[in-house]
């Protein structure tokens, strides 16, 4: 038997017990507990290094390919790449001449042996069109240079140069013609510029080398022209500008640099600080042409 005391003493504890219990929830019998809402911090994100960019996720372009400068080997000094005797129609005139490489892209013209009959000055030029005997000049070419006057025996060696031509073939005739002062006592066919003598200049010019080598890729939208001559290892040498043309398109078809491309074409029209091509152009993809 409990005593009264006992009784009130187990009595408070059941109470104790039941106030705890709905306390803590239901847990106990099978509930779910309600959470606890629960407050973090935000992790700060570590600092990424400069130019660190596969870790901060940003991608870098490739750098620009350098431009590489075109160059061109000039015909080593001394290589002769013409020769020949001149005698005119008549016999009047007779001499010898050669012109010989600088080393640097000019070409010297020597004249040996010269001796004439003729009763006024001699001079002779190279011109890029042939004229005819007989005919008078206008323009006094390249190399202009007086050989002298009538003579006993032959005359003392002259030259002279023919500048910066690059490649001097295109200088197709050795004229020498009367550089009488005047048609003053002189006939009619030996005045001044009359044209005495033409010959056909032989050229043996080596292929100089260079660091461009235009290959023809085929057609694409910014080069849908045709080449229009090759060289005699079937290198593309021309090439005619069509509508819709444009520098990079062209240099792509060709395999080459824009800057080559220029380099190839000085004389290309300038558009505010560049270089522009028109349709109907003949581009020369030659370096050897220059």
């Amino acid at each position: 038997m409990f005593t009264a005391h006992a009784r009130r003493s187990i009595e408070a504890a059941a109470v104790g017990a039941a106030i705890l219990v709905a306390l803590t929830g239901c847990a106990l019998f099978g509930g779910t507990a309600h959470p606890t809402a629960t407050h973090t911090r935000a992790a700060t994100p570590t600092p990424t290094a400069t130019g660190d960019a596969s870790r901060s996720g940003i991608t870098s372009s490739p750098a620009p390919a350098p431009v590489i400068p075109p160059t061109l080997t000039p015909v080593p000094a001394g290589t002769v790449v013409a020769e020949g005797d001149v005698a005119s129609p008549k016999g009047s005139i007779h001499y010898h001449f050669r012109v010989v490489s600088n080393g640097d892209n000019t070409y010297s013209a020597q004249y040996t042996g010269f001796t004439s009959t003729v009763p006024v000055p001699v001079s002779v030029t190279f011109l890029d069109t042939p004229p005819q005997v007989g005919d008078g000049i206008t323009y006094h070419g390249v190399g202009d240079v007086q050989l002298g006057g009538p003579t006993t025996s032959p005359a003392a060696a002259s030259s002279s140069t023919l500048g910066s031509v690059g490649q001097p073939s295109y200088l197709l005739a050795l004229v020498t013609y009367s550089s009488a002062p005047s048609f003053d006592g002189v006939p009619q066919e030996l005045g001044p510029d009359k044209v005495l003598a033409v010959n056909t200049v032989r050229w043996s010019v080596p292929v100089r080398t260079s660091n461009v080598h235009p290959v023809d890729n085929g057609p694409n939208p910014g080069a849908s022209g045709a080449v229009t001559a090759t060289t005699a290892s079937g290198a593309p040498k021309t090439y005619q500008v069509s509508a819709g043309d444009a520098p990079a398109g062209i240099a792509q078809r060709f395999g080459i640099q824009v800057a080559d491309l220029y380099w190839l074409n000085p004389d290309l029209p300038t558009s505010t600080t560049q270089q522009v091509v028109f349709e109907g152009t003949a581009l020369n993809l030659d370096p050897d042409s220059l």
